[in-house]
């Protein structure tokens, strides 16, 4: 009576990490999850009580005009795009967070194949697990495909055999990637969304974490496709409040892209997607109007680098990662490390290899890694990395 696919989801990687170091203690640092702890900007709090009649409505699945405007803007804005290139009655939609958007964009893309072969999913390895879990439950073959350039690149589909690209459907790309922090650059993209466009599968391009950089703002996608014309044909983009803003619980956030693929994902939505609250939606029109408040939380995961770069420097194959607020550090065993971590310092950190998975020479690409999330404030951070440095 359940679904068979179920049994091919491997388990989550938090529930393998809990299952190898019990029960999260009271005075524990975990830094195994990318949960943003700095305070979130005081007018969330005062816009959802200034809306609060708005709990008592049912909210529009593709959100509000205000709210479409707010996001048309920052991506105009954010990524220099043309006017007129993202029409917000057509091209995004609200969704409570992107871990959601990415799931269900699988049901969309994943059309099935003549003579009943599965359609691909191609994916980075090392991968958010949002991902695989999508491939799997629309029926379609994950290939996990490694960075071009070691584990702390990002992947070159373009390589992949013919063979593989025909049968594609749909291609995640992370950017600036969880876990290893790399970053695309504007032609990277250009080559990608070429590809996307050549072999006719979509492109999801998730960004939620374009906002966390340290020298550079990261280039987008929908960047690439103004550059290459044809509008956004092929491409969807995701974005999220959650690491720009601080509120992980708010749950929100955007898909925008190809219009096509936009009022088909909206017509699945209406019957299986969390539309997002009035008072949330009023909040977030605010959020992303105002960089104020995103430049000060840069400047703290910035100033959390250079504590890292300070303890760290030199050791476990550092690099100050370009975007994101992960440190993605080879400690040997990944494993071994989060267990050594945790016994030793009650610190929890995420073993790499449950972010990857085994390549076709056997290895897993992540085994030698732990990811660090620097999400705590300025005086933990530099606590917990002494201790790791000291420890390890």
């Amino acid at each position: 009576m359940l679904n068979p696919r179920l049994d091919l989801l491997s388990d989550y990687p938090f529930q393998r990490l809990a299952d190898l170091l019990g029960p999260v203690e009271p005075d524990a640092v975990v830094m195994s999850i990318g949960e943003p702890q700095h305070p979130p900007p005081p007018m969330v709090a005062a816009i959802l009580a200034e809306q609060a009649a708005g709990w008592g409505k049912y909210p529009p699945a593709n959100g509000t005009p205000d709210f479409r405007a707010a996001i048309a803007q920052w991506l105009n804005r954010r990524f220099a795009l043309p006017a007129g290139l993202v029409e917000p009655d057509k091209a995004l939609l609200p969704v409570a967070g992107t871990r959601e958007a990415l799931y269900l964009i699988a049901q969309v893309a994943c059309a099935p194949r003549p003579g009943g072969e599965p359609p691909v999913v191609l994916l980075p390895n090392p991968f958010y697990q949002v991902y695989s879990g999508a491939a799997v439950m629309a029926g379609a073959e994950p290939v996990f495909v490694p960075g071009a350039d070691g584990p702390a690149a990002l992947p070159d589909y373009a390589a992949l055999p013919d063979a593989v690209l025909k049968r594609t459907a749909l291609a995640y790309l992370c950017s600036p990637a969880n876990p290893q922090g790399a970053v695309a650059d504007a032609a990277f993209l250009e080559r990608t969304v070429a590809l996307a466009r050549r072999w006719g599968f979509l492109l999801a391009v998730d960004e939620c974490y374009s906002e966390i950089w340290d020298d550079n703002p990261p280039a987008g996608a929908l960047s690439a496709c103004a550059a290459l014309g044809s509008g956004l044909e092929g491409v969807v983009v995701f974005h999220s409040l959650s690491k720009r803003s601080s509120v992980p619980g708010l749950r929100s956030g955007f898909v925008a892209g190809d219009a096509a693929v936009i009022a088909a994902f909206a017509r699945l939505r209406s019957y299986g997607g969390a539309a997002t609250p009035m008072p949330v939606l009023a909040a977030a029109a605010a959020l992303w109007r105002d960089e104020a408040h995103v430049d000060a939380n840069r400047a703290l995961y910035r100033a959390k680098f250079d504590i890292a770069e300070g303890l760290l420097g030199g050791r476990f194959a550092f690099r100050r990662p370009p975007g994101g607020f992960f440190l993605w550090l080879d400690v040997g065993d990944g494993e071994a490390a989060a267990v050594k971590l945790w016994r030793k310092a009650g610190i929890r950190v995420l073993p790499g290899a449950y972010l990857a998975r085994d390549g076709a020479d056997g290895v897993n690409p992540g085994r030698p890694f732990v990811r660090v999330a620097l999400v705590h404030d300025l005086a933990t951070t530099e606590r917990a990395l002494a201790r790791i440095a000291q420890v390890l």
